[in-house]
């Protein structure tokens, strides 16, 4: 129990045997629940888990493997039976410091944030020791799930330390969260549909001899088409469904007047250069003029949605 509360820690478990069991001892003794799930795991990792003797650990296993997503859905779905007050989700690789579990909980608990995760930006000296392919993916995925989130006070949305208050938890609709390499991204967009508070907490990560299975062409490739679409499902439920807005409004006016300027724009630039022909002031007004009033539009509608980010 801490500060009252008690506290379940959440491991989504694959293939890490060699550093499980360093991990669940690592995790200090104030802690209620420690729920590992292992994700169908190739190697020996479940077994090992089997040997712990501690009569604070749940040990769950799937048959058929769900990603890091689906796994923490599972181990969230135990918590909420659990009781437990505040959840947090950690890696089984050894990534996470759990010296800085008290840290997470902090903003939480004292700060009265709903959910608190760590960012490894916010500690320039680790940054050194991070691979400079994952540094550009984070770069990359941050600025794209900030418009797609909401959250613009938020940075290294790939950080899956992560804190959360029992009440959001249950709110969030399990069903609809990616179960892969896309959750940590997903339940930030569903907690800012949902109005909760989100907090950033510096904790830098430990960089070991571990290999990452996400590819920068899933980063570069995959992720962008997923965030656009998420980003429409998140303004159709936070500013049509739920309560109309002047961002969906903006955004709707604005989308149309935008592309038809920009489109009629290098059609008239074609004809120009194609035929030699010189477009006429009305021509190039009737370009100019709906891509500025569309792009003012938009840039409202990114405005007022990044005043209503919840605080």
């Amino acid at each position: 129990m801490y500060r009252g509360r008690t506290i379940g820690v959440v491991i989504p478990a694959y293939n890490v045997e060699r550093s499980i069991r360093k991990v669940v001892d690592g995790i200090p003794d104030w802690v209620d629940r420690i729920i590992v799930v292992d994700d169908a795991s190739r190697d020996g990792t479940l077994a090992e888990v089997r040997r712990i003797v501690s009569n604070r650990l749940i040990a769950l296993h799937h048959d058929v493997n769900q990603g890091v997503g689906g796994a923490t859905l599972t181990g969230f779905r135990r918590a909420l039976d659990e009781g437990v007050k505040i959840t947090v989700k950690m890696d089984g690789d050894g990534q996470m410091d759990p010296a800085y579990l008290n840290v997470l909980l902090d903003a939480v608990t004292i700060q009265g944030y709903d959910y608190a995760k760590g960012n490894r930006f916010l500690h320039s000296a680790e940054l050194s020791t991070m691979p400079r392919h994952r540094l550009f993916g984070n770069f990359v995925l941050t600025f794209l799930t900030k418009l797609t989130s909401g959250y613009w006070n938020v940075f290294d949305p790939q950080n899956g330390y992560v804190a959360i208050r029992r009440d959001a938890l249950a709110q969030v609709d399990f069903s609809r969260i990616a179960k892969r390499y896309f959750f940590e991204n997903d339940i930030l967009i569903h907690l800012n549909i949902l109005g909760f508070r989100v907090k950033d907490v510096a904790i830098p990560a430990v960089y070991g001899d571990e290999r990452s299975s996400m590819k920068m062409s899933r980063i570069l490739g995959s992720f962008p088409v997923y965030l656009f679409r998420r980003y429409w499902y998140r303004i159709y439920q936070k500013y049509v469904l739920r309560d109309f807005s002047p961002v969906a409004l903006f955004l709707f006016l604005g989308l149309p007047f935008f592309f038809w300027g920009l489109g009629f724009g290098f059609y008239t630039w074609w004809r120009s250069w194609a035929f030699g022909q010189i477009a006429t002031t009305g021509t190039v007004m009737l370009s100019v003029l709906p891509f500025l009033i569309g792009f003012e539009l938009i840039l409202q509608a990114v405005i007022l949605d990044i005043q209503s980010t919840p605080k």
